[in-house]
């Protein structure tokens, strides 16, 4: 559980899982601007993808929007087991922060939740993949196509990076790089499959 919703915290939850269960094949959601474009966005001729809606693709994993409201009731509550239920075994054990609530979910919560609601499949096996990436990092990462200046530096958000020259190449200026922005708050910035040392500049 977290605070609020955010691209960070989707990004986080969906790592999670991947890492824990493996590869699935979609992801059913609401229409949050984390995980589609607006309809204005689309309209205007964007064609991009969501920070989601990439590292999914990256992955294989397709995404599909619940539009109705009752598709929409039905993947936030669970068919009946989670809004109905988690509310109020929080508030019997006066649990009030995020942190106490993870811990309780891990511990204890989701194993008797799986005790009670779970299905025998009809089939053996799983439907999860294996997780054939080796590093996730720069999948789970906020994702920016920046153009290097000439004198060989990044700017991003008021910020920039002084690029090192590599053996690859004396200058990377006028070419498109992308700067990650890991879940841990580092910076990474790669030209196609090379990773670049850089110096921040305090401007």
């Amino acid at each position: 559980m977290v605070e609020e919703e955010s691209t960070r915290t989707v990004l986080a939850g969906l790592r999670e899982v991947i890492e824990q269960q493996g590869v699935f094949c979609a992801l059913y959601s609401d229409r949050a601007t984390h995980f589609f474009l607006t309809r204005s966005w689309r309209a205007g001729g964007h064609t991009r993808l969501t920070q989601v809606g990439r590292s999914l693709r990256q992955l294989g994993i397709q995404m599909i929007p619940a539009y109705s409201p009752k598709a929409r009731g039905r993947s936030e509550r669970g068919f009946g087991t989670w809004q109905g239920r988690l509310p109020q075994e929080l508030r019997l054990r006066k649990i009030t922060t995020a942190d106490a609530a993870n811990q309780f979910l891990r511990v204890e919560y989701i194993i008797q939740f799986h005790l009670k609601f779970s299905v025998k499949t009809g089939q053996r096996g799983t439907a999860f993949v294996p997780v054939r990436r080796q590093d996730l990092d720069p999948v789970f990462s906020l994702q920016h196509e920046c153009v290097v200046a000439r004198d060989n530096t990044v700017s991003f958000a008021n910020r920039s990076w002084q690029l090192e020259r590599s053996k690859l190449r004396g200058t990377l200026a006028g070419c498109r790089v992308t700067l990650h922005e890991h879940l841990d708050q580092t910076i990474s910035i790669t030209f196609s499959p090379h990773s670049h040392s850089y110096c921040w500049i305090n401007r």
